[in-house]
């Protein structure tokens, strides 16, 4: 961050001009805000007074706050207000009033409760669009629930496809439900401001539920079941029906990731490992042909795999032109020269002046690349400033805070 190239990409926001005020905590809707801040939204992040959002305690922390906060709140200001009380909430919506986007992730009916619904909003600013994340939706019968990733991952059906046969279905390491449904979010935001400002639309609300956003990513799951009553299976390392794309033993006991499953890879694949027979065999020809015949697929390959070490076995798979790769942990990301020549690792320094290696802009637009334009804030770091500007006096302010409204 800082340098001239980048202050010149800052000029040149694609977002620039919007903004947002962001009602959640924790990742979803954080994670919406977010993305939409790294290209160029301006976003107000209310906090509680106290500890603000739970997020800054979370994994590991550095002087009390979370490094996963430098990632996830960076391009945020802070504004530290008891959303429970009413002279909080009229602040909440003073600052919608002149707001593009609300974006909030807490249960149904809670902005209601706080006189802050998307009724109560839209009427005094037709324009504002509402991004609201859930576990399960704004409506429905389990709405009043309360949704967290893995819960929402498992009924989307990714949870009991995920792990071994016979075994305890397992999660990712991340929360993905989460920030799948960011994305939507993000994604929604996007088509209503499109709508909005492109064909003279009004604002409108965006109902995003996590277990419908992981549900719109497991493919031919559905599907298969609808048509041939089929109820997919977990299936470890391998992709069911795809062959062959499976995780294989090497010598050295690390394991290698092989997507030999397009039809002239295959036959290239098997050229490579000496079972030219395989490579052949027109039954083989098609992957229809192969994923019944998997097993035998992958015991060839599993065979030349284990006589070779890690690297001997990615450099011929490189050479011969066929999709591999290891199982990187976070050290081998933080070496890769690949992730480095994209600028995909960009590093910012916290308030207390620690640096910290975080994803960069993504997507990569040539045009307007988007930037990481300041840092994640402190707690209520921009109280002052950003309620100055809403039009409240210093004796205000000032009497806010003590009587606990703001911090």
């Amino acid at each position: 961050m800082g340098s001239n190239n980048e202050m010149t990409l800052v000029t040149r926001q694609i977002l620039s001009g919007i903004k947002i005020l962001e009602l959640g905590q924790l990742i979803a809707g954080p994670f919406a805000s977010k993305t939409l801040a790294d290209f160029g939204a301006e976003i107000i992040k209310i906090e509680s007074p106290g500890e603000g959002d739970p997020l800054r305690k979370w994994r590991m922390l550095h002087h009390g706050t979370s490094v996963w906060w430098q990632a996830h709140s960076r391009n945020k200001q802070s504004i530290c207000v008891d959303l429970r009380v009413k002279e909080g909430q009229e602040i909440a919506k003073c600052l919608a009033l002149k707001a593009d986007v609300v974006i909030e992730n807490f249960r149904p009916g809670t902005l209601e409760k706080w006189g802050l619904g998307w009724d109560v909003l839209h009427q005094a600013n037709p324009k504002l669009i509402m991004l609201r994340i859930s576990g399960y939706g704004q409506d429905g019968p389990r709405r009043d629930e309360p949704g967290f990733a893995a819960i929402g991952e498992a009924m989307a059906g990714l949870r009991y496809i995920t792990g071994h046969p016979g075994e305890i279905p397992v999660r990712a390491g991340v929360s993905l439900g989460d920030t799948i449904a960011g994305l939507h979010g993000a994604l929604g935001v996007l088509l209503a401001l499109y709508e909005r400002d492109a064909r003279g639309g009004e604002g409108q609300m965006i109902d995003v539920a996590l277990y419908e956003s992981v549900f719109n990513l497991t493919e031919s799951l559905l599907p298969e079941y609808s048509v041939f009553g089929a109820i997919r299976q977990p299936a470890g390392g391998a992709l069911p029906g795809i062959a062959p794309s499976n995780a294989y033993r090497c010598k050295d006991e690390q394991f290698v990731l092989i997507a030999g499953n397009g039809d002239s890879i295959f036959k290239r694949l098997m050229t490579l490992i000496g079972r030219q027979d395989l490579g052949d065999d027109l039954t083989l020809a098609h992957n229809d042909g192969r994923a019944k015949r998997a097993a035998e697929i992958d015991t060839a390959i599993n065979t030349w795999t284990s006589q070779l070490h890690l690297d001997e076995v990615l450099r011929s798979l490189v050479s011969a032109q066929v999709p591999s790769g290891k199982i990187y942990t976070a050290k081998d990301i933080a070496e890769d020269p690949h992730y480095r020549a994209r600028g995909v690792i960009e590093t910012v320094e916290s308030s207390a002046g620690l640096k910290v290696e975080v994803p960069g802009i993504i997507p990569k637009l040539s045009n307007n690349p988007g930037a990481i334009r300041y840092r994640a804030p402190t707690l209520g770091e921009h109280t002052d400033s950003i309620l100055k500007s809403a039009g409240l006096t210093d004796k205000q302010i000032a009497l806010l805070k003590k009587s606990g409204v703001l911090a």
